[in-house]
């Protein structure tokens, strides 16, 4: 059986409209029969529901439960660090909010080129191994939605970390964007252990489409939820797999999944291949990559990423919040003589090119406003 956490980042709500009004009551009871089944670690951040998933943790479990009978992660928020007197009054708040004196583990928050402003210009690395020095950290790591290429690097640079958060599921394995195949491979290279976020991505692969999942019902009577979880759980290196569990039928349903765990065999990954080539296919623009368009953009745009980009965030269908895919756009805008959607001219010069017979032009300012937001650090001029 592999380990499954507590993932606090999509806690049952009193009111939808406000992330703060977390359903306290049924938490507890989600914390009660995780534990009760032998379940132990749980996962949150400092902006989790707007605060309140740190003290969520610390009513349903740090006051229900003795210190020793549970391991708590939490996270050093980068993307909101702009100076190195932050560093410490966060952390302090992190621990009261929580309720505890020390984290099991702790990792750098989303460390890319999107939150580089928190560790990059200030020195938040030192800070935390500072804080293991002293006790406050067990276990020192990173999270990432960049990718591999970036992960190596930060990784060859800071020895110090001990594991990595990634987001894995199978619709992400060989995306562009998310690159998770690549990442895996990347911390195996280190010998890190891997927690996977989003192994659901998001929620995505819960409501698949029909004609996939009667493609797995084919197979066996396992949901899709099973499925998703038990890809993850069979990929080597990975030893804690969140659940992102947002009403107590889903906790009980997850922890059921995860006491029957299985790994994948052959003829499972067959199935696995269908089911992503058919969500693939039902995607928003219809671009095969064939790059015939790029050679004649004027302002350098790789229009067939943008597009992969564009497809992936609409699959995922989490339009107005913060996505992985968001952030790899953001990542991506800020390598050196790349075009972006609001570079577009509408000049039409790719259109005569594409086979497909694509409206590029129309469909660069959807892009544009998807993704080139102030949720990831655009500025309107």
């Amino acid at each position: 059986m592999k380990n499954m956490g507590f993932g606090m980042m999509r806690l049952p709500l009193l009111d939808e409209d406000d992330l703060s009004s977390v359903d306290q009551e049924q938490i507890n009871k989600m914390v009660d029969i995780f534990m009760d089944n032998g379940f132990n670690y749980f996962d949150t951040a400092y902006p989790y529901h707007d605060g309140m998933s740190e003290v969520a943790f610390r009513e349903a479990v740090v006051k229900r439960y003795p210190r020793d009978s549970f391991v708590v992660a939490d996270k050093l928020p980068t993307f909101a660090i702009t100076e190195e007197s932050q560093l410490e009054p966060i952390f302090n708040e992190q621990l009261e909010r929580c309720g505890v004196d020390y984290f099991d583990y702790y990792m750098m928050h989303n460390v890319s080129s999107f939150s580089e402003k928190g560790w990059k210009y200030v020195d938040s690395f030192s800070f935390a191994k500072n804080k293991k020095a002293e006790g406050k950290i067990k276990k020192l790591g990173l999270s990432t939605h960049a990718n591999a290429e970036f992960l190596d690097d930060i990784l060859s640079k800071h020895p110090e970390m001990e594991f990595v958060q990634l987001q894995i599921n199978y619709l992400d394995w060989e995306n562009e964007g998310v690159e998770a195949k690549k990442c895996v491979d990347v911390a195996n290279k280190y010998d890190l252990p891997i927690i996977v976020m989003e192994p659901l991505k998001g929620g995505f692969l819960v409501n698949i489409p029909e004609e996939a999942e009667s493609i797995m019902k084919e197979y066996s009577n396992e949901s899709p939820i099973s499925w998703a979880f038990r890809y993850v759980g069979s990929i080597d290196g990975v030893f804690m797999v969140l659940s992102g569990a947002s009403t107590l039928d889903q906790m009980i349903e997850n922890i059921k999944i995860m006491d029957g765990y299985e790994k994948l065999n052959e003829e499972e990954y067959e199935v696995i291949e269908k089911v992503t080539s058919i969500i693939n296919s039902q995607i928003t623009v219809p671009c095969t990559k064939c790059n015939y368009c790029v050679n004649y953009c004027p302002t350098n745009i790789n229009i067939p990423k943008l597009f992969d980009f564009y497809n992936n965030e609409k699959i995922e269908g989490l339009d107005g919040l913060f996505t992985a895919v968001g952030n790899a756009y953001r990542n991506y805008s800020l390598l050196d003589g790349v075009g972006i959607a609001s570079d577009c001219t509408a000049c039409e010069s790719c259109m005569k090119e594409c086979p497909q017979h694509i409206d590029i032009a129309s469909l660069m300012p959807e892009v544009a406003k998807t993704f080139e937001t102030e949720l990831y650090g655009f500025t309107k001029d």
